[in-house]
């Protein structure tokens, strides 16, 4: 059997659709969490929305993924996110810098993605990939590649893994 593809996945959007957040309540499935990664240490705690049923879900890709985090929460997802939803440490990207402007329009993290799939097959769930960046990833990564944006006021649905779903079978 061969190598299985990535599931790169990203936090805040996906996870936590933090544009719900200035709603009254929160959407159904979701759990508020108050939490203190690096950068959060005084003041407000960063509320972060998360729905148990992602990291059952995510779990269920897994026999045809390696889940990955592609977030800024880097390292830290693990920590602070990752027991919420049931999932054990899963590698991460360490992005050499975050942010930033690419010059050509694509999103700061697409070229570090492609870096780290280092030409495997891979599934990116994200809020702020773009036709520029499925365009970069097709011009200059040599594998399949499947970018899906995520709607940071609504996270993931069921249509959204049944679609990675699908793309790994």
């Amino acid at each position: 059997m061969g190598t299985k593809p990535l599931l790169l996945i990203d936090i805040d959007g996906p996870l936590n659709p933090y544009m719900a957040l200035s709603r009254r309540r929160d959407p159904e499935g979701y759990r508020r969490h108050r939490m203190r990664p690096t950068g959060w240490e005084t003041g407000q705690a960063l509320p972060v929305l998360l729905n148990p049923e992602h990291g059952t879900r995510l779990l269920a890709l897994a026999d045809r993924y390696e889940l990955v985090w592609a977030t800024t929460w880097k390292d830290e997802a693990n920590t602070w996110v990752g027991p919420h939803l049931g999932l054990p440490p899963l590698p991460f990207v360490d992005w050499p810098e975050v942010g930033g402007s690419s010059g050509d329009g694509t999103f700061w993290k697409t070229r570090h993605v492609v870096a780290y799939a280092a030409g495997r097959a891979f599934a990116w769930i994200d809020d702020e990939v773009r036709e520029q960046d499925r365009a970069w990833v097709a011009a200059h990564h040599p594998g399949p590649a499947l970018l899906r944006q995520i709607d940071p006021a609504v996270g993931l649905e069921p249509p959204d893994f049944d679609a990675l779903a699908a793309w790994a079978a």
